[in-house]
């Protein structure tokens, strides 16, 4: 057993960090955003640098995805950041992220 504690939800194995830059944005609704980003069952952490503007998050890929985060940010009209590195974070981390759920489902397999 590891000694790390987690949060609810919250495999080691499935553990990702991810890194977004954001547009600037209200940071009234940055806040509220996350806050409904921290409630997410299997999230670790959420964190954001004010001076990069960067949004960190920790969470279990098997169970979440940056689909759902990119969501609420959307709902409260946060922006990600339109360059073509964020850009391709986004499609690497939606990438990863379906391959550890799909594989997470699946029975682990050995011919010896």
């Amino acid at each position: 057993m590891s000694k790390n504690q987690h949060r609810l939800g919250v495999s080691e194995v499935n553990l990702v960090t991810r890194k977004l830059k954001l547009e600037p944005c209200d940071k009234d609704e940055l806040r509220v955003a996350m806050g409904e980003i921290d409630e997410l069952y299997g999230l670790e952490r959420v964190t954001y640098d004010t001076d990069k503007h960067k949004l960190s998050m920790a969470y279990d890929a098997s169970r979440l995805c940056i689909d759902h985060i990119e969501a609420i940010l959307a709902w409260h009209a946060i922006e990600i950041s339109h360059g073509w590195w964020t850009r391709f974070k986004e499609d690497h981390y939606r990438f990863v992220d379906q391959n550890i759920k799909d594989n997470a489902s699946k029975e682990p397999w050995s011919c010896h």
